[in-house]
């Protein structure tokens, strides 16, 4: 870290490759946090957490006991002993609400743009909208089953549609501007598991439901555009040089092909209908021809399915170019979301919880996964499929993890109704000024005598 510290000053390392590696250094140095903990006020299962996208201050988690919970983990509440800093909930609103949840709240998930408002999706059918200051729900959803994962796209800057994935095989757009559902879109054969809405374009969203099909939709357009096949596989990353000079030989004959046309004569009568017949017969495309699907796909690719069981996870990377999803049959597959094609990376051995939905997160550069796996959570490298590391403090079953990109720490939550922290080691040592309970680093003090 030192050496990058010098070349920085040098000027040999770019300001953004030197916060990526010190990043991905703080990243490496997780552990089990033991001076920050998270007082956690549910009596059941955390199956949802979520850092705010705008401030990356509040941490709001949905519990199996109809309760969702919201806490500031930047600044603690209290202080055991003067050590650890503890971060109790700022608020909680359960089933003794007016307007709570009657069942488990599958799903709670941040306004994108501001963290006065938050969405919570529940067993009892709801989707509901609560203001943050009052703990009101300004409005719901009422959908046809049993709410598994709702989204909104942290890009958006023309719509707030919330995406819902339910028991049932249709996914429904929620319009919060006008209370109503706006899309719906019809294309699996069984419950949506998973959502997520494209990190590049904030009109495609990705669904993957319990018929192991995972379906990219342009919100747009009629229908689903691609539906991914793990059969179709390229090996590695995406060939660009390869496509650069298939554009570059394709151009070349239009260009060919224009001039030899601007030389040629123009025909008379049935002339011109003999001559466009020879046209097309004389540049139909040779190799695989590429049909457009939409909006009605083939038997054939409409019935691909991406794994061997329920689509349980997906997760895009920042940059927008793959997508990671798990399922059902405990694999994990990388995907190249511009050709469509299964990565073939190999990830080493997991099991994965077959009948819930598992939330997985991914470090900001992209580099490495982290997957909740029964009573762990494993980080993966995403272009290897090593395991990178193995996170082992739960006692029961892992459903849900979260990463805050701005201080490196890890959330997850567990059957065990806990919600644990793992933070970066600190290189320097820390000290607890007296007559205060909070922390003072060593390289904060000045050496001068009073």
């Amino acid at each position: 870290m030192w050496k990058a510290v010098k070349d920085r000053e040098a000027g040999f390392l770019l300001p953004s490759s030197f916060a990526t590696r010190i990043r991905s250094h703080r990243v490496a140095s997780l552990d089990l946090s033991n001076h920050k903990e998270i007082v956690s006020p549910h009596n059941g299962a955390i199956n949802s957490l979520q850092v705010d996208l705008t401030e990356e201050r509040y941490l709001l988690s949905g519990s199996s006991d109809g309760s969702a919970a919201v806490y500031d983990i930047q600044h603690a509440t209290d202080y055991e002993r003067g050590l650890i800093a503890k971060h109790k909930s700022l608020f909680v609103v359960d089933k003794q609400h007016n307007h709570g949840h009657r069942y488990a709240i599958s799903t709670a998930v941040w306004y994108p743009v501001d963290t006065g408002l938050f969405i919570t999706g529940s067993f009892d059918h709801y989707i509901k909208v609560w203001d943050t200051n009052t703990t009101q729900v300004v409005m719901d959803f009422k959908m046809p089953g049993k709410v598994y994962r709702t989204a909104m796209s942290s890009i958006a800057t023309t719509h707030m549609l919330i995406a819902a994935g339910s028991t049932d095989v249709q996914v429904r757009l929620c319009d919060i501007a006008s209370g109503a559902f706006t899309h719906t879109l019809s294309g699996h054969r069984d419950g949506v598991m998973s959502l997520e809405w494209s990190t590049s374009s904030e009109w495609i969203l990705v669904t993957g439901g319990c018929d192991g099909a995972i379906r990219f939709w342009d919100i747009r357009r009629a229908g689903c555009f691609r539906v991914l096949d793990q059969a179709r596989s390229q090996l590695g990353r995406r060939p660009l040089a390869e496509s650069t000079s298939k554009k570059g030989s394709v151009t070349g004959q239009s260009s060919s092909a224009k001039s030899m046309v601007s030389q040629r004569r123009i025909p008379l009568g049935n002339e011109t209908k003999q001559l466009r017949a020879l046209h097309k017969s004389q540049h139909l495309p040779r190799g695989p021809v590429v049909q457009r699907l939409h909006p009605g796909l083939s038997s054939t690719h409409n019935r691909a399915v991406a794994h061997y069981g329920a689509v349980t996870g997906l997760r895009a990377t920042g940059d927008g170019m793959y997508l990671l999803s798990s399922g059902s049959d405990s694999r994990l597959r990388l995907w190249d979301v511009d050709s469509g094609y299964n990565t073939l990376v190999n990830f080493e051995a997991m099991r994965l919880q077959p009948t819930k939905a598992l939330q997985l997160a991914v470090t900001q550069d992209s580099s490495l996964v982290f997957v909740p796996c029964l009573s762990t959570v494993k980080a993966y490298d995403v272009q290897s499929g090593m395991t990178f590391r193995t996170f082992c403090g739960h006692y029961e079953l892992v459903n849900c993890c979260c990463l805050s990109s701005q201080d490196q720490e890890l959330y997850t939550g567990s059957n065990d109704r806990q919600i644990l922290v793992w933070s970066p080691a600190s290189p320097v040592i820390a000290e607890v000024e007296e007559g205060k309970g909070g922390w003072v680093s060593v390289a904060d003090q000045d050496n001068w005598s009073d």
